[in-house]
C-alpha cells in the first residue's frame, strides 16, 4: 500500500490545503491518460455520534457527521488554487473531490484496522496461493509487522505483507 513517487509529492503538497478546509484527506488517486490525466481527492470527516442537528447552507439538517457538497466544493476550490500556482501536473487534467463512499478504498494500512471483522477486496501484486484477487473478512491488522490477516470464504487464513497490495477497499453490506 505504498505511492508512486508521484502520488507522494501530490500528497504532500494536497494535504494543507484540505486540512485548511475541516477536513481528513483520506487518499488520492492520479491517473496519467495520455494528454488528460486524472486527480481524485477522498476526503473524509470522523462521525460524531452525538453531535447536535444543524441547518446547513441549503437549509437541511445535518448530524455532525460525514462529507456533504459544500465540503467538495471547498476542497475543489481550494486545491484547485494551489494547483494552479505549484502547477504540479504537466499537460491538462481534471480533478475530482468526493468522500471515499460506501465502498471505500484504502490507501494507507491505519486506515484498515477500524474495519477490522469487514469484508474487504483485495487485488496483489505478487500472488499468494495461486490468486491475486480475494475477497475476504479482515481479521487482523499488524501495523508494526505491516502485515493483514485476512479470511477467505470462510475457511483459509491468510497473512499478507502490505507491500504486496495493489489495491483495497471494504465490500459494501447491508
Amino acid at each position: 500500500m505504498k505511492l508512486s513517487n508521484k502520488s507522494q509529492a501530490l500528497h504532500d503538497l494536497i494535504a494543507p490545503a484540505v486540512a485548511a478546509c475541516g477536513v481528513d484527506l483520506w487518499g488520492i488517486e492520479f491517473l496519467p491518460q495520455g494528454k488528460r490525466s486524472l486527480l481524485r481527492i477522498y476526503i473524509d470527516r470522523v462521525v460524531d455520534e452525538n453531535a447536535e442537528p444543524v441547518l446547513n447552507e441549503d437549509g437541511e439538517v445535518e448530524q455532525g457527521r460525514g462529507i456533504g457538497v459544500q465540503d467538495c466544493v471547498l476542497v475543489t476550490q481550494q486545491v484547485g488554487a494551489m494547483l494552479d500556482v505549484h502547477d504540479p501536473i504537466a499537460g491538462e487534467y481534471a480533478l475530482e473531490v468526493s468522500s471515499p463512499g460506501w465502498d471505500r478504498p484504502f490507501f494507507q494500512l491505519n486506515q484498515l484496522p477500524a474495519y477490522i471483522g469487514q469484508q474487504v477486496a483485495l487485488r496483489l501484486i505478487a500472488a499468494v496461493e495461486n490468486r491475486r484477487k480475494f475477497q475476504a473478512k479482515l481479521l487482523s491488522v499488524d501495523l508494526e509487522n505491516e502485515i493483514i490477516q485476512v479470511e477467505v470464504e470462510g475457511k483459509h487464513v491468510l497473512e499478507i505483507d502490505s507491500n504486496n497490495i495493489d489495491k483495497a477497499n471494504l465490500i459494501y453490506q447491508d
